[in-house]
């Protein structure tokens, strides 16, 4: 059987008596999406921070590519290939595509404090980036500035950065949130495809597309997942539909 490519372990975290992590364990595998569903405050950033290095869990451990990666920075794990999409845009919007895309590929090489204007001149970080954009259908922008682009483009962009590393997976937190029907749609089927470069671990709350997309579905209530299965399985899972999808339905 294949190996997983993350594997999370034994992971809890708390903030005074609020447990937000309770002795989770979750993977992902290549080829997959495996999506992370709760409700409001069921703790799912908080478990991404701690599989991304932005927190550190109070126990339990994260391997990665084969690697205990618990002890390493964001920065560090970024570079061993995790590539994370936010909530919020992290990407610099008065700067081009393009050159948001070059950043991605800096962080990559770990030049991140090199002088941004010379990069834009380096053809190996040229080439990295312009083939991100080239992935995610966003050649043709290379010159715009991203706070010109449309809310969906922006994701892909952010996409866009994230391919720049390399990555052997893809941390995606709420990709669809602000987007429209037709954007959703439009998005949906990018990521669709992305996840034969790397699997996607996905945290969304948009259950039309988690049920379209994802293999398997883990489902996180006050901390703990309660259920982890296919999309079959989690449907008619009466402890899920209890906790969450009963209220997604009401």
């Amino acid at each position: 059987m294949t190996d997983p490519v993350l594997e999370v372990r034994g992971v809890s975290k708390s903030f005074g008596a609020l447990i937000a992590s309770n002795d989770i364990n979750l993977d992902l595998y290549p080829g997959e999406i495996h999506a992370l569903i709760g409700p409001n405050g069921a703790g799912k950033s908080t478990l991404i921070k701690q599989i991304s290095g932005g927190l550190r869990p109070d126990s339990g451990r994260v391997h990665f590519a084969g690697r205990d990666v618990t002890d390493l920075s964001t920065a560090a794990r970024a570079r061993l290939g995790m590539g994370r999409t936010f909530q919020i845009s992290s990407l610099a919007m008065d700067y081009t595509v393009l050159q948001n895309a070059v950043l991605g590929a800096l962080g990559h090489r770990g030049d991140v404090f090199r002088f941004f204007r010379p990069a834009m001149t380096d053809p190996e970080l040229l080439d990295r980036a312009r083939d991100s954009l080239e992935t995610v259908g966003l050649e043709e922008f290379h010159a715009v500035r991203t706070s010109e682009l449309s809310h969906g483009q922006r994701r892909q962009l952010e996409v866009a950065v994230a391919l720049t590393l390399s990555p052997k997976v893809f941390l995606m937190d709420e990709p669809m949130a602000g987007l429209g029907g037709e954007g959703s749609h439009r998005l949906m089927g990018f990521l669709d495809g992305l996840r034969s470069q790397a699997p996607i671990l996905l945290v969304e709350h948009d259950m039309d597309a988690v049920f379209a997309l994802a293999d398997r579905i883990s489902v996180l209530v006050y901390g703990e997942i309660i259920a982890t299965g296919t999309v079959g399985e989690i449907r008619e899972n009466p402890e899920v539909r209890s906790a969450y999808l009963g209220e997604e339905d009401a």
